[in-house]
Parts: C-alpha cells; structure tokens; sequence
C-alpha cells in the first residue's frame, strides 16, 4: 500500500506526495514525517509497510528504530544503551516541540528561553572524532554548516538524524519542527536524501527556499 493516510494541511500536500512517492519507487518501504508549526499541528502522515516483505501496512501507531534497521524483534531486544531509542515521528515531535517554540507547550512553560538558547553556543567546528563527519556542534544538537548536510536550513535550527535516514529539525524561526522516520536501513549515518526530500517538500508548502 502506498496511498498515504493520516492527516495534513491543504498546504502541505506535497509532502504527501512525497510519503506516497518513496515506497511506490523503491527508496523507502514505510515512513512517517510530523510537522508542527507554533504547536498546531500540519502533517501527521504515514505510508508504505512496516515490514521488509511489504505485508503489513504501516499504521498510525507504528514504531521505528530512531537509527532506521529493520524493525525486529531480535533488535529491539538487543542492549544497545542510548542507541535503542524507538518511536514514530508524531511522538518524537511532540516531545521536541517545546525545543522550537523556545520552551512553550500546550502543557505550559517547559524551560526558559534562555536555557533553550544555550543550544546554539558553539561548542566545536570540524570533523567529528565520533562520526567522521564535519560537524558544528551547539549543546545536544548539530548546528547547520553546509559541510554536514547542504539541505538544512540556516538560522536558529538545530538538528540531529539517526542512523541511516531519519531526522529531526528545530526551526526556533520559524516555530516548526520536522521530524521523519523511517524503516529502511539506508547509506550514510546522519540524514538521508529520503528525509531531505520531505524536509523541502515542507519548505516548498512554506514558500521559501529551506537554505534561506
């Protein structure tokens, strides 16, 4: 199945497209992204299987791997400390949305503003002795730097990925986190062309360029 399900502003169509897309030309097997702009929330999507076999659709309440490997059970039961968290990109947003609203929730004040800006102090700038990668390190998060990844947008956004494809966006600007998920074990340990291409799919909807 890959007709997408799910929610999503009249906007934000083409990130349907996009979810549709994927698992019907081969690049993905399921997904979902979730996109929150000031806390309302545009595009809660999913599509695609949840299974390599393409037996089981994926559904709303489907979980990944936050680094991308098949979803089994072997894996999930393996010990891998602080590299075994698994959710789907709604749950994840929502947890990170307090981050790109600068400390605002519908539950009330999470953190001060100024603590959420402690996140973009510069802490490092170059090649990561973890990962291999150039990376521009704020607190707890990469900063954007066109050396990591040419596709994440400039100004106060901070981001990380997971293993293999999913990635998660926080535009302080623009009050609007991104988060995409996925199954598929792709190339590349931070980020994705597949989590890019929703990432501009979501900046296209917005009518700006997501480099600007």
């Amino acid at each position: 199945m890959t007709e997408a399900q799910g929610t999503v502003s009249p906007v934000f169509e083409p990130v349907r497209d996009v979810v549709e897309e994927q698992p019907r030309g081969g690049a993905e097997v399921g997904l979902s992204p979730a996109v929150e702009i000031d806390g309302r929330r545009v595009v809660d999507l999913w599509g695609g299987h949840r299974d390599a076999a393409r037996t089981q659709p994926w559904q709303r309440d489907t979980v990944a791997f936050g680094a991308d490997a098949a979803n089994t059970p072997a894996w999930r039961a393996a010990d891998l400390g602080a590299a075994k968290g698994h959710g789907n990109a709604l749950a994840v947003a929502e947890i990170l949305s307090p981050i790109a609203r600068e400390g605002a929730s519908a539950r009330g004040r999470l953190l001060r503003p100024d603590t959420i800006g402690l996140i973009f102090e510069e802490q490092s700038n170059g090649t990561d002795l973890v990962n291999g990668l150039h990376v521009r390190w704020g607190i707890g998060f990469a900063l954007p730097d066109r050396r990591t990844l040419s596709w994440i947008p400039d100004g106060r956004v901070a981001f990380w990925g997971g293993l293999g494809g999913s990635t998660a966006i926080l535009d302080l600007d623009r009050r609007l986190p991104i988060r995409c998920v996925m199954n598929s074990m792709g190339a590349g340990i931070l980020g994705s062309p597949r989590a890019a291409a929703s990432t501009a799919a979501v900046h296209r909807a917005l009518g700006h360029d997501a480099r600007t």
